[in-house]
């Protein structure tokens, strides 16, 4: 089975996207419901995704569960919840079917050790407790608290989003390399693929420019630990949906039959509990 572990739904009639506010995300300033993108699946042979919450919204994450719920594609739901929250158990508790992981914009977050903070590691104990993951959503900034969160916490099963963004524009590599290398040392965490085209320059990147973070990826991590996400439609931004499909499968062309198996589905089945493993 193969499996988007990674894209966004979302309809700008009912809330905005704070995320992206300003005139660079004008191109992606309108609603994307699950219909825009069910060709592309289909075109490539996907079989389940994973979506993952945009926004800090219990009536997104609502809507994004009735849609798992449902016909069709999606068959999990990475959705926000306030880590911090005393009731969080009792929220998790009380939510439907389809909620596989939870994330947070830890990115956003002014303190660079959010996630270290004792009401933040309480939380994330919380979800480990639920039987859930953790989506991580960082930048090389936040990778130290990260790597201290998934340290304290191997209970629980995290997931490293977009490779904690590296900055492919600038080709930057330390201090994101040794920290992936250091970060993926950890057993509970996997990694996904994806995202990395929109840490490039969007009109004027090139294959060989982002290859060798996608295969840092896959040597620190293996292929067992990682799993491609095309973070659709973000990433039309800079690519269309059969580019990232296309970079993913140059990354993933030195491996055997099993190991892309794994990267395009196999992992994400694992870690989520969706689709087969």
């Amino acid at each position: 089975m193969r499996i988007d572990a990674h894209h966004h739904l979302w309809d700008l009639s009912r809330r905005g996207q704070p995320w992206g506010d300003g005139p660079r995300a004008d191109p992606i300033r309108r609603s994307y419901p699950l219909s825009d993108l069910t060709p592309h699946l289909t075109g490539h042979r996907i079989d389940a995704t994973v979506v993952v919450q945009s926004s800090a919204s219990s009536e997104e994450r609502a809507e994004l569960l009735a849609l798992a719920a449902g016909e069709g594609p999606v068959a999990g739901v990475v959705g926000w919840a306030d880590l911090c929250d005393p009731a969080l158990d009792e929220v998790l508790a009380a939510l439907p079917a389809g909620l596989v992981g939870v994330r947070h914009q830890v990115q956003d977050e002014p303190d660079p050790d959010w996630l270290t903070r004792p009401g933040v590691l309480r939380g994330l104990a919380t979800l480990a407790g639920a039987g859930l993951v953790y989506d991580l959503l960082v930048t090389p900034r936040e990778l130290p608290a990260a790597h201290a969160a998934v340290r304290t916490l191997p209970q629980l099963s995290f997931v490293l989003d977009h490779a904690a963004k590296p900055a492919v524009a600038r080709g930057d590599w330390q201090p994101w390399a040794a920290a992936i290398t250091a970060l993926a040392a950890l057993p509970n965490i996997s990694c996904k693929l994806s995202g990395l085209v929109t840490e490039a320059d969007w009109e004027a990147w090139r294959p060989q420019q982002i290859l060798p973070y996608a295969r840092h990826v896959l040597d620190a991590f293996g292929p067992g630990r990682v799993m491609f996400g095309s973070d659709w439609p973000v990433c039309t931004l800079a690519a269309g949906y059969e580019d990232v499909v296309a970079l993913a499968e140059s990354a993933t062309g030195q491996l055997t039959g099993a190991e892309r198996a794994a990267v395009f589905g196999g992992t994400a089945g694992r870690v989520y509990g969706v689709g087969a493993s």
